[in-house]
């Protein structure tokens, strides 16, 4: 990579996502280019990806065949209506999306993102209690500090208070919150999934009693949350959940915009804890963030039940995005899958799991280190808050990381990591070692 400084642009137009924006405007962090491993900053620093950009560049920056395939199918076909007209490779990317999801998950329907996702799912359980006779199962049980999307149907369901608080009066009705799983006192520094809490999965017969289970078309939940703090599930939890949604005829759907791709070692969370659900939502990993889309995988009994209430030659489902299942999307999402599996990543990330677990929890004992949570290529690091001011200390351990070419994440007081799954050994130690050194050098 050059070590050429690029020319700052003007930032005033941009409203930037999820981001202090005079803040970062004051003194702009700009990416400039990637490869591997590793982007370049705008004055030409090589920079360790800790993250995989937005847990979502899981083989890695600009790989050359994914890139080919985009430039291929760019040139040949760029855009293709998706209502009442199709193209090769939708289909061939539902295909061998459904082939890699758990038995009987293969029906797909194709999205730009996992907000999208979200809401696409959120629809097709009402669609589908509604195709059977039950149109009265309209409430849904989300989880509190849980993350999924920034629709109106997602920050619903989800369990994040800032995301809803400034559009509380726009919520879907009938929505309630199971409590989320991460006890400190009880279960700190776990190694993998914590052994206490299962029982936290019995709430939702408190729910369940107190709306009807009838009332109720499905639960959602993140097998694994990261956007919250990488919150892991205990042991037992979401078998619970399982049964108790067989029990009382409630979907589950599972959210696995971040675990989808090999996060945690497996093809899907659902594979990896051998539960599943009756929905999944994917993004992000799903062509490794080279181009938007995002997918639900549903139960084909589902999609039978919907499309065969529906009368012949009618419109099933009227829901749909312009950009569904998009030319170009569609070719990068077969090049990455092929990646995946010629470079068999998700056994690699199964493989640097134990690695990672040890790099992570090597850190207990740093100043400010409240707790340690990890499972497969993810991992958390709490720290203590400072006083009156909260999530200042996590922010300047990120800056302080970035200036030494290593980017992490941080929500909150919490740091999280998600590297690519090419990650080397000595990168996981220079992730964490630089870690380290930030926590020392900080009040």
């Amino acid at each position: 990579m050059s070590s050429t400084a690029t020319p700052l642009p003007d930032t005033d137009s941009l409203w930037m996502p999820f981001t202090a924006n005079r803040q970062y405007k004051a003194a702009p962090r700009l990416l400039v280019g990637a490869s591997g491993m590793y982007y370049r900053s705008q004055d030409g620093q090589r920079v360790l990806d800790g993250t995989a950009g937005l847990w979502c560049v899981n083989a890695g920056h600009c790989r050359a065949e994914i890139a080919a395939a985009i430039a291929r199918q760019s040139r040949e076909l760029d855009f293709a209506p998706a209502f009442q007209m199709g193209h090769p490779l939708a289909f061939e990317a539902a295909a061998r999306l459904a082939h890699i999801m758990p038995a009987g998950l293969d029906r797909i329907f194709f999205t730009n993102s996992g907000s999208e996702s979200i809401d696409t799912a959120l629809k097709i359980a009402l669609a589908y209690h509604r195709a059977r006779g039950e149109s009265q199962r309209f409430r849904f049980i989300g989880r509190e500090r849980s993350y999924h999307g920034v629709g109106f149907g997602g920050i619903s369901v989800g369990g994040i208070a800032a995301n809803r608080k400034a559009f509380a009066a726009n919520l879907m009705p009938g929505v309630d919150h199971l409590p989320h799983t991460l006890n400190i006192a009880e279960a700190a520094f776990s190694r993998g999934q914590p052994a206490w809490g299962a029982h936290l999965a019995d709430d939702l017969e408190r729910l369940l009693a107190l709306h009807d289970p009838s009332t109720i078309a499905g639960v959602i939940v993140e097998p694994l949350a990261g956007s919250t703090g990488v919150l892991v599930p205990p042991r037992g939890y979401l078998e619970r959940l399982h049964a108790i949604c067989a029990r009382h005829g409630l979907l589950l759907i599972f959210d696995e915009v971040i675990t989808g791709f090999g996060r945690l070692g497996a093809a899907t969370a659902s594979e990896y804890f051998g539960i599943t659900p009756d929905i999944i939502t994917l993004a992000k990993g799903i062509n490794n963030a080279s181009i938007p889309l995002g997918a639900v995988a549903v139960r084909r009994a589902l999609y039978d039940t919907v499309t065969g209430a529906a009368s012949p030659n009618t419109i099933e489902l009227f829901h749909g995005y312009t950009y569904s299942a998009h030319p170009v999307a569609a070719a990068a999402t077969i090049a990455a899958l092929e990646l995946y599996e010629r470079e068999q990543l998700f056994a690699r990330a199964r493989s640097l799991s134990q690695r990672f677990e040890d790099a992570a929890h090597a850190l207990r004992g740093s100043p400010h280190v409240r707790d340690i949570r990890n499972l497969g290529l993810v991992a958390g690091i709490e720290l203590e808050p400072r006083a009156a001011q909260p999530g200042a200390r996590a922010y300047e351990v990120f800056l302080h990381c970035l200036e030494r070419g290593v980017l992490i994440r941080y929500t909150a007081d919490t740091l999280a990591f998600s590297p690519p799954l090419i990650v080397e050994p000595a990168q996981i130690e220079q992730i964490f070692a630089t870690v380290a050194e930030a926590l020392q050098a900080l009040p």
